[in-house]
């Protein structure tokens, strides 16, 4: 999964039909990891989990591995090193952090961190891409980092380490998928989002088995677990980043962002009502003050003064 990506790009014509439909249904669809991610979480080692959602997807994409292999050649250096970023890290290692935080933490949690991308995402963007940030960015990047503390511990004021690692491993995951969205966007212009695609998880899947035999994790998985493992490879997997990328290319990037808050709430509803989770009073706040400030930023980048200023935008 990667729900930051909305925040890095300009608005699309006005002439291509508007997709944030797709967009919600996407962040929908991710909002249900925590269901098939946390039973697993709890039976398997996350880079077992990891390994075989990158080998459930390569299989199902291996018709267009060809292709994408031969992009990958054509490729410069700089593109090339890019997309071994994107898969090794955004991919593969950021979906073990992200599987172990719900090993040591709430089922729902980790999930509303993920919220954070944009901002993370952004501020990568102005190291990479050169685009600059305005002062007023900080204006929204503030309360939404105050709001994930408060979203991240049931005692903001007490905290304990197994909170603390829980929040730490979410939060790792979600600078690794904001860098990858960066990286992402600067392999955009010369490669399809289709070979992108599957370059993440063709190079994600070797960087999973290393992962894998460095903590020597088990490969084997039992025929139950096999199930839920195709489900979470598939569904808010493949299918998720499928309908988020197509919807992306005819949706306007605020607008994306704005979408993309189905992902928090669709996580948050099935934690409470189907995972048995249950959040404090500060971490209701600290959600909406997440949302809140994530959706202010997309309001903002439509406005005629955005805080981030694309390189080629007028001052």
């Amino acid at each position: 999964m990667t729900s930051g990506a909305g925040a890095l790009h300009t608005g699309m014509s006005d002439r291509i039909s508007d997709r944030t439909w797709l967009i919600a249904v996407a962040a929908a669809l991710w909002g249900t990891d925590g269901l098939l991610r946390k039973p697993l979480s709890g039976q398997l080692p996350a880079s077992t989990v990891v390994f075989w959602e990158h080998l459930i997807i390569v299989a199902v994409l291996l018709p267009w591995l060809p292709g994408a292999l031969r992009a990958f050649r054509a490729a410069t250096a700089r593109e090339r090193w890019a997309l071994v970023g994107i898969g090794a890290g955004a991919s593969a290692v950021a979906t073990a952090l992200f599987t172990a935080a719900f090993a040591v933490g709430d089922p729902i949690t980790p999930l509303v961190l993920q919220k954070l991308q944009p901002v993370i995402a952004i501020a990568v963007a102005a190291v990479l891409l050169g685009e600059r940030l305005r002062p007023g960015y900080w204006a929204f990047a503030v309360p939404a980092l105050l709001g994930a503390w408060l979203m991240a511990f049931a005692n903001p004021f007490h905290v304990r380490f197994a909170d603390a690692e829980a929040a730490l491993l979410a939060i790792a995951a979600a600078a690794l998928w904001a860098i990858g969205t960066v990286l992402g966007r600067m392999v955009s212009e010369n490669l399809s989002s289709r070979d992108i695609t599957v370059l993440r998880f063709a190079i994600g899947l070797p960087a999973a088995g290393l992962v894998l035999l460095a903590q020597g994790a088990p490969v084997a998985v039992s025929t139950a677990q096999l199930g839920p493992l195709v489900l979470l490879a598939l569904i808010p997997g493949l299918l998720g980043l499928a309908l988020y990328y197509l919807g992306l290319h005819s949706t306007a990037a605020s607008r994306a962002t704005l979408a993309e808050l189905a992902f928090p709430v669709t996580a948050a509803l099935l934690g409470v009502s189907l995972l048995g989770a249950s959040l404090s009073w500060t971490q209701w706040l600290g959600m909406a003050v997440v949302v809140a400030s994530v959706t202010a930023l997309g309001l903002q980048e439509r406005s005629e003064r955005p805080v981030v200023e694309t390189v080629g935008t007028a001052a």
